[in-house]
């Protein structure tokens, strides 16, 4: 069996190793670069739950996440359809938060801004997504997720 990083990402068990310590309260350990989102399930109504890398961390109430898969992401259609939602990251622990789909020019600049930061992550995170999506030009939708104030 061939283990490579689209596949891992692609593994229910690996993406979702990280929720338990963030529900503990251990999100600290992965630093600021990571979150635990809390969603709503648009058919189910429950909690549901995701680890994301900010992409950009405009202020301490305003994060940028991106879905790697795509549209089609089960948290991001969660989103679209409720955008309520609870964020964990570092020591702070599920801030109300309300998701909000950024648009093709604001996604555009927040995506060469995370290039420049970060050449060699957006490179093989580039191919990564690539490798899963199948599209040599996938389309990446960020979302903004702007956390009530402590």
């Amino acid at each position: 069996m061939r283990l490579d990083a689209a596949s891992l990402l692609q593994n229910r068990r690996f993406v979702r190793a990280p929720i338990p310590l963030f529900r503990a309260g251990l999100g600290f350990l992965f630093t600021r670069r990571l979150l635990m989102l809390e969603h709503v399930g648009r058919t189910s109504g429950a909690a549901r739950y995701v680890v994301l890398e900010v992409v950009e961390r405009e202020s301490d109430n305003s994060l940028v996440v991106a879905s790697g898969f795509g549209r089609r992401a089960q948290w991001f259609r969660n989103l679209q359809a409720q955008p309520r939602c609870h964020v964990s990251t570092g020591f702070a622990r599920r801030r109300p938060a309300v998701a909000t789909v950024l648009d093709e020019a604001e996604s555009q600049a927040v995506l060469e801004h995370y290039q420049e930061q970060h050449p060699g992550a957006w490179e093989k995170l580039a191919a990564i997504i690539v490798e899963a999506t199948g599209d040599p030009d996938p389309d990446i939708p960020l979302v903004r997720l702007t956390l009530a104030g402590h």
